[in-house]
């Protein structure tokens, strides 16, 4: 397979990099076994910090491989710890970028890999969760391969895009959600209309793992600072009697329903009772479980 020259010291940089990471950030998960342990499947979460590239290999049992931009081989910072752990650098200045990452990630699936994409394309640096690039469902209908949407709680107020250095002792909290199998899209891989669908499926499962604001615009490496969200460090929520909890339904077993646990195995108030780093709309989440 190409492009195994990225990753070759996988093994040996996740050694040392678990340990450290686990010391200095307080790193939880929830839904880990719906990513399957043999056979390809897409790594689709959130993108709110360069840390997140870190994060998600640092709790997943098995490999994972990235593509990422060339530059980062210009920086002496990422130049060998970005390749190390399986990102595999592609020249974006071209006009044939997207398809030579595709080609890229094709041939880590159809190795039978797991290949990690952000579908927003780049940090969303104003904390809202943005419209999603078709690239992942394009990926998914070529290879067959299931897409896995990640939440992630936390890392923005670890490092916030554009912060030099990381602030330590802080909690991160990843959430990973039941597969979208691509097996009754075989017969419209071409679909485009099916790749917006299947696009906007995963930017909706990813919104209510994170707990982020969903806007209809692609992020952008620029915001304009009144539009900017603020970061909210998460903490324990006070208890509150049930009577406060406002429920769509007023015949909604409220005591149940907080919690019920998903068939994907993810506690959908856990980002409420648990590790609130945004609030949540708590009728919402409820409509998810």
């Amino acid at each position: 397979m190409q492009n195994r020259e990225a990753g070759q010291l996988y093994t040996a940089a996740k050694t040392v990099l678990v340990p450290t990471f686990r010391f200095l950030w307080n790193i939880s998960t929830e839904g880990v076994s719906n990513v399957p342990l043999t056979g390809p499947a897409i790594i689709a979460p959130n993108h709110i910090s360069v840390l997140d590239s870190f994060f998600v290999p640092c709790v997943l049992p098995r490999r994972i491989t990235y593509v990422g931009k060339a530059e980062y081989m210009d920086d002496w910072k990422t130049k060998y710890i970005f390749p190390a752990i399986g990102m595999i650098p592609i020249d974006r200045s071209g006009g044939d970028s997207s398809m030579r990452a595709l080609n890229a990630a094709a041939s880590v699936l159809d190795a039978g890999e797991l290949f990690g994409i952000y579908p927003e394309g780049t940090r969303a640096r104003d904390g809202l969760l943005h419209k999603g690039h078709t690239g992942v469902a394009r990926l998914a209908l070529r290879t067959g391969a299931p897409i896995i949407p990640v939440g992630i709680i936390g890392s923005d107020a670890i490092q916030p895009c554009d912060a030099k250095f990381p602030k330590v002792f802080k909690r991160v909290h990843l959430r990973f959600g039941r597969p979208i199998e691509m097996d009754r899209y075989a017969d419209r891989k071409d679909d485009r209309l099916l790749m917006r669908q299947i696009t906007d499926e995963v930017m909706y499962e990813i919104r209510n793992l994170s707990g982020q604001e969903y806007v209809n615009k692609y992020a952008t490496k620029t915001v304009e600072p009144e539009t900017i969200a603020p970061v909210v460090p998460i903490r324990e929520p006070e208890r509150r009697p049930e009577s406060d909890l406002v429920i769509a339904s007023a015949a909604y077993n409220v005591r149940n329903a907080v919690t019920q646990v998903a068939a994907d195995g993810v506690d959908r108030q856990s980002s409420r009772t648990a590790i609130r780093s945004r609030p949540l709309d708590l009728a919402q989440a409820l409509s998810t479980a």
